[in-house]
């Protein structure tokens, strides 16, 4: 015989688990009131860093994108754009790194980040690639219908970081 809890105990039940989301069935999930990491931690994704060799050749790079450096950015030290959704891009040159790290070396042996920007439309894909390429920033894939469905390009920063332009294909169901 199955234990089926009274509708009372089954209330106390989920009220220890939390509210389940309306509309779903979500039996095989379970809901956390409590802090990730059992309450020890709480860290959560906040910015994107990136050491530039060259801080002011990235932040026209980045800012030629759509990422709002302040001005003055060019010659500092450190700089953040506030991305949607409170994330940030942060760009420190080498010397602010070595102040912290003496002994940190660039990579070597190829791309080490990458970074993906979707936009509004396959045309914009390929629109965003060719003024960028333009401007005289370096293609390394030029726009293509990825197998995916989607319309792919990259571009490299000045430090070579790979940065996607990507955008749902028409009909691709995304």
């Amino acid at each position: 015989m199955a234990f089926l809890p009274s509708p009372d105990s089954q209330a106390e039940l989920l009220s220890c688990v939390g509210p389940w989301p309306s509309g779903e069935s979500d039996s095989f999930k379970t809901p956390r009131r409590r802090p990730a990491y059992g309450g020890r931690m709480s860290p959560r994704f906040d910015a994107i860093g990136l050491v530039a060799s060259d801080l002011a050749a990235s932040v026209a790079f980045y800012r030629r994108l759509g990422f709002a450096f302040p001005e003055g950015a060019d010659d500092q030290p450190h700089v953040e754009a506030e991305l949607p959704g409170g994330l940030r891009l942060m760009l420190d040159t080498e010397d602010t790194v070595r102040s912290f790290n003496p002994g940190w070396q660039p990579p070597t042996g190829g791309r080490r980040a990458g970074l993906a920007l979707l936009c509004d439309s396959p045309a914009e894909v390929d629109s965003v690639y060719e003024d960028m390429v333009a401007a005289g920033h370096h293609g390394e894939l030029k726009p293509w219908n990825a197998v995916w469905g989607q319309r792919y390009a990259t571009l490299l920063d000045p430090d070579g970081n790979g940065v996607d332009l990507f955008a749902p294909l028409p009909g691709a169901g995304q």
